[in-house]
């Protein structure tokens, strides 16, 4: 399947730090976008609200400058981390007195809101989300309708 760079570095950065324990939803340089922004929390200045997809003066100021960060603008960043989130079953934005799941580092959890990025990591570049394994399953004339690579 062809991919892009970006989501490339994106999802190998993401599996490290969901491999090596790194990979935490609450903490803004071990997040999905902080990872991904090499573990970095610059970009929770982009808005007031972690979670929010809302741009601050600061975010629209980069946004309206076509400023990248690793790949992705500030909206596009925002979009990924409220994708992991939820995905990881956060009500948004985080606030203490916002639903939040009992383990938040739960591999389980994580692997959901990891799932959701990747299908939104690959929205973002127009390629098809490789984490769909339903290819797998079609079948055309009683036999696999596509061979494994």
């Amino acid at each position: 399947m062809k991919t892009t760079s970006r989501i490339e570095s994106a999802i190998k950065k993401l599996y490290i730090a969901f491999h090596n324990n790194t990979l935490n939803p609450e903490c803004c340089k071990q997040c999905a976008v902080g990872n991904i922004l090499d573990n970095t929390d610059s970009w929770k200045h982009l808005s007031d609200f972690h979670g929010n997809l809302k741009l601050n003066y600061v975010g629209i100021i980069h946004q309206n400058l076509g400023r990248k960060f690793n790949g992705y603008s500030p909206l596009d960043l925002l979009k990924i981390e409220a994708s992991f989130l939820q995905g990881c079953g956060f009500q948004l934005p985080l606030h203490h007195k916002n639903f939040k799941p009992k383990n938040p580092t739960d591999k389980d959890i994580l692997f959901n809101g990891l799932s959701e990025v990747i299908k939104l990591l690959c929205e973002l570049d127009g390629v098809a989300n490789v984490m769909d394994y339903t290819k797998l399953f079609e079948v055309k004339n009683k036999k696999a309708k596509f061979e494994l690579v």
